[in-house]
């Protein structure tokens, strides 16, 4: 693209050329896979809801030997999958909260299982960037029995919140809230 600018053309480009990402969508039993060109990684995220940028050389050797189909971020139409992933994201963009917890690399959250709030337990849950959980605290609904559980109680940790998620800062507690209920719960190993 050319500018004028004083008495010729300047020949304008991007500064930031696009890399490729491995990019995960981990919905628990499984996942969706994709090779997204980007100018960064924060740029995937703010795009595609409940994504994760994988770097991990055993991921990233596993998905250059398999046919990971491959996306430029700026294209128009994107595979199945990540379509719902950039309306969902779309839709959270512009509203009070979004990605106000972005840039934290732990943070402290209450909030029923799967963000239902019709009752049932409430969970006290410390997590991690990429939105798995490190540790968490289940309340009973009526407030009393404490249950305490970690990774290794765990089957499987798939990502619980999106921290771009407008929602999410509404739900977050301090790690001082969060320690005494650790403090005062049983183990769920002891059970």
């Amino acid at each position: 693209m050319a500018a004028l600018l004083g008495s010729g053309p300047v020949t304008l480009s991007n500064p930031v050329a696009k890399t490729r990402f491995l990019v995960l969508h981990d919905y628990g039993m499984g996942g969706s896979w994709w090779w997204v060109h980007a100018r960064s990684a924060r740029e995937i995220l703010e795009t595609f809801a409940w994504t994760e940028v994988v770097t991990r050389q055993e991921s990233v050797t596993w998905a250059e030997g398999n046919k990971v189909e491959e996306v430029d971020i700026d294209a128009p139409l994107m595979p199945p999958g990540l379509d719902d992933l950039r309306a969902e994201r779309d839709a959270q963009r512009g509203l009070s909260g979004f990605g106000a917890l972005a840039d934290r690399s732990i943070v402290y959250v209450r909030r029923h299982w799967d963000g239902e709030d019709d009752g049932g337990p409430v969970y006290l849950m410390e997590v991690e960037s990429d939105g798995r959980r490190t540790r968490e605290v289940e309340l009973a609904e009526d407030g009393s029995g404490r249950i305490r559980s970690g990774p290794d109680d765990w089957p499987f940790n798939p990502p619980v919140v999106d921290f771009f998620d407008p929602e999410l800062a509404g739900q977050e507690i301090t790690r001082e809230e969060f320690e005494e209920q650790w403090e005062r719960a049983v183990p769920a190993s002891g059970l």
